[in-house]
């Protein structure tokens, strides 16, 4: 089915207005219509919606290398972004969203350039069995969007020092370290520029979609609202989050992604519930923690065949 195209690349690398601009575009998505957004942000952590901010980043060498700290709408869990690294996110309409479709633009790109790539996991693109694309997945009642990074040049170095990855996650994917487990683009092709890749992702999007695509003009967008939305991205509110003050706490990795709830039990009653989540599904911290206020605290195996009953139950 043939799609109306659109793109638009940011011209800022300051991760708030990049993420604000994207949940405009999402909101005033287009029947019938599919946009390429491409945008790229200065030294930022991003961790997902249902993140703990302290559990996966570690503040205080971020904060003294002045990098930035933002949480996006979708879920998945955190990436380190810098110059190095372009980021895409395809906007779209739920009656025309297509994520294997979507993916194929990214696949087909870098065939274009010379670079095998696959999909593999529940959200990576890999090369040569190492990862350089992380995906992630958002859906609102006007527009749903998948977007993901692609590392061309990133310092991963870098990416080390600032995320705290979990060990169960590494472990689960049978590796040692972040730095181990990706790869970047210009290993596999010493030439690569972000224009090239950016041209060759244009040319397979207008492919793959069925129309030339043609550029947003900057007057179609309400630059009042995307400042509005900007504030959010701001905010200490939004970025680090409430932190419950807990009675006990309960960790634990599924096929799906990590689970860390926190529960404030009083009589044997659950009373209030954090969690925190790199599942994908971006609902799944809120639609968690309300479905366990007022439940029964139960212990050990039990208290987990509740939580994997409820998440199938609730569709969460």
């Amino acid at each position: 089915m043939s799609l109306r195209t659109k793109i638009i690349c940011s011209d800022s690398f300051d991760p708030t207005y990049n993420l604000a601009l994207e949940e405009y575009l999402t909101h005033n998505a287009v029947e019938g219509e599919i946009t390429l957004y491409l945008w790229q942000n200065e030294r930022t952590v991003v961790i997902g919606k249902n993140q703990n901010y302290w559990a996966e980043v570690n503040a205080p060498v971020a904060e003294a290398d002045g990098v930035t700290v933002v949480r996006r709408l979708s879920g998945g869990g955190a990436v380190f972004h810098d110059l190095g690294n372009m980021n895409f996110t395809f906007i779209v309409r739920k009656e025309d969203y297509d994520v294997d479709r979507q993916l194929s633009v990214i696949v087909e790109a870098l065939a274009e350039i010379g670079i095998k790539a696959e999909k593999t996991g529940r959200n990576d693109i890999t090369a040569e069995g190492r990862k350089f694309s992380g995906n992630a997945f958002y859906k609102s009642d006007s527009g749903w969007y998948h977007h993901g990074t692609l590392m061309v040049d990133v310092d991963k170095e870098k990416l080390g020092a600032y995320l705290n990855v979990s060990q169960s996650k590494l472990q689960s994917k049978g590796v040692k370290s972040v730095k181990s487990r990706v790869i970047n683009l210009k290993e596999l092709r010493e030439d690569l520029t972000l224009e090239m890749l950016k041209d060759a992702l244009f040319d397979a999007f207008a492919r793959i979609y069925g129309s030339e695509a043609t550029r947003i003009d900057e007057s179609e967008i309400d630059w009042a609202e995307v400042k509005k939305l900007r504030e959010r991205y701001n905010s200490w509110e939004w970025t680090k989050g409430r932190k419950l003050p807990f009675t006990v706490e309960h960790e634990r990795r599924f096929d799906w992604g990590n689970i860390d709830l926190q529960l404030e039990v009083e009589g044997g009653i659950i009373k209030d519930a954090v969690c925190y989540s790199d599942a994908m599904n971006e609902n799944i911290g809120e639609g968690l923690a309300a479905a366990l206020v007022g439940r029964e605290y139960v212990e050990g195996e039990a208290f987990w065949t509740e939580i994997s009953k409820m998440v199938t139950e609730y569709d969460i």
